[in-house]
């Protein structure tokens, strides 16, 4: 696909995916959302939708912070090897070389590429982890330290892939030993000055408070009331989880992390950042890939890496594709956030677009005849008792999508034109493939029902107001 085709088709899908995210997250009765969806310099989406503080009832903005958790690890690897790249660091210098209070223990032979890849064998939180519940604060320089000599080992080096924000906070040490600086004014000058951005930094601002967008509870069950959670600063684990960003500046950054932009890490380093280094299988079960400081995951066709993030009131997930451009970044603002539900379906979205636009594009260069999506195509929101609809343009091809779905591709039904009708696409399944789509409208044109199948759909307002005023039975 060219990319003149490419951006257009993603100029056209983005209010949609916007309204596909909103539902998304006023399904699952979240707070709030920002979401962001850029490529090659070009922002398609920049969504705020509901309450940054639901105690208040504060509007979130595409402005407010969200504490982006574990992508700080995203941005440690990056100073490290921008470090690497100047000759200051070595990825198989150990930590006993760089780090003098752990020479002589049983980490001191860990290497930091097996810290970057979580591959050190570290232990994950320490033992008392319940600095994430605020419990107890984030542990400090010497806290961090005393665990890597006490109980920090679990593994041997290279055993198993093992997650690790303790192994992180070490990075953030070496960092401020190799360079003499403290790791927020390194992560100012290698990330945040060269790309500047004015709404991401490496620990709580006190000075900035009242930007944040407030974090909040999870539900154990659908009635559940939120309660609000303070931020706090994550002390020596800002290296593994202090950051702070917005949707918007987060998609700023991942297309540094895309071929062809030198400027935070040379294409040599991102390769050897987003090149697979552990497979994580559990008893033949695949739960996930990991690089050298960033996820990396599949989402269709797409290669992407990129990292979520968990903080105490923020869940937070950015998706990059290195090869094309795309970057999806999704912050919501509870511990029960589907940010990377919503991430992920929004490429999904795209890709089902993205494909449709190449079939319109193959059909007008003489191949596999698809006709174009009808002027008076009844467009929107439908429902009836069983669910929800929206019969939507993607890619120059009109499709029925349930938005409730977390992956919209897997429900996406194509509507197209046979003999002069409007059908769903007459393919195998197990739905009402193949057969008409009925509408109705009213005088002034306006649809007031659509019958995809067997069952007759009505716009959203429409349907309310109707199961509202039928009287039970």
């Amino acid at each position: 696909m060219t990319d003149d085709r490419t951006a257009t088709t993603l100029r056209s899908i983005a209010p949609y995916l916007a309204d596909w995210a909103s539902f998304q997250a006023a399904y699952h009765g979240l707070p709030g959302l920002q979401l962001a969806v850029g490529r090659r310099g070009e922002v398609f989406v920049d969504l705020a939708w509901g309450k940054a503080n639901l105690e208040t009832g504060e509007d979130l903005t595409s402005d407010h912070l969200f504490r982006v958790a574990s992508h700080s690890k995203t941005f440690t690897a990056v100073i490290v090897m921008r470090l690497v790249e100047h000759g200051k660091l070595r990825l198989d210098d150990t930590v006993g070389e760089l780090v003098p209070e752990l020479a002589g223990s049983r980490a001191a032979d860990i290497t930091v590429r097996e810290l970057l890849g979580h591959q050190a064998g570290i232990i994950r939180d320490s033992s008392d982890g319940d600095f994430w519940q605020h419990e107890r604060p984030f542990l400090d320089r010497a806290q961090v330290l005393e665990c890597v000599r006490t109980e920090g080992i679990v593994f041997e080096p290279n055993e198993h892939f093992k997650y690790t924000n303790i192994g992180y906070s070490v990075l953030g040490i070496i960092i401020e030993e190799v360079t003499g600086k403290t790791y927020d004014e390194m992560a100012r000058a290698a990330v945040v000055e060269p790309l500047g951005l004015t709404r991401t930094g490496t620990e709580l601002d006190p000075a900035r408070a009242a930007e944040y967008a407030a974090g909040h509870t999870g539900r154990i069950t659908h009635g559940d009331a939120r309660r609000v959670v303070p931020h706090v600063d994550t002390r020596a684990m800002a290296a593994a989880t202090g950051w702070y960003s917005t949707a918007l500046e987060m998609v700023r950054y991942g297309a540094t992390h895309v071929f062809g932009d030198t400027t935070l890490l040379t294409d040599k380093s991102k390769r050897l950042v987003q090149r697979e280094e552990s497979r994580v299988v559990v008893r033949g079960a695949e739960r996930g890939r990991y690089g050298v400081g960033m996820a990396l995951g599949k989402i269709g066709d797409r290669e992407v890496v990129g990292h979520s993030g968990g903080y105490p009131g923020h869940i937070t997930r950015t998706w990059i594709d290195p090869d094309d451009g795309l970057v999806v970044s999704s912050l919501t603002n509870a511990v029960d956030g589907i940010a990377d539900q919503i991430a992920t379906g929004v490429i999904h979205l795209i890709n089902l677009a993205l494909a449709a636009a190449d079939d319109v594009a193959a059909s007008a260069a003489g191949g596999a005849p698809v006709p174009p999506v009808p002027d008076d195509a009844p467009v929107g929101r439908f429902a009836n008792l069983w669910g929800v609809a929206d019969v939507v343009d993607l890619g120059g091809i009109l499709h029925s999508i349930n938005p409730r779905f977390p992956r919209p591709d897997e429900v996406a039904v194509r509507l197209v034109v046979v003999d002069g009708r409007l059908v769903q696409e007459p393919v195998a399944g197990f739905t009402t493939v193949g057969e008409p789509v009925q509408v109705e409208r009213d005088d002034a044109g306006a649809v007031t029902a659509v019958r995809v199948g067997a069952l007759t759909s009505w716009p959203i307002d429409e349907f309310r107001a109707r199961a509202t005023a039928r009287p039970s039975r």
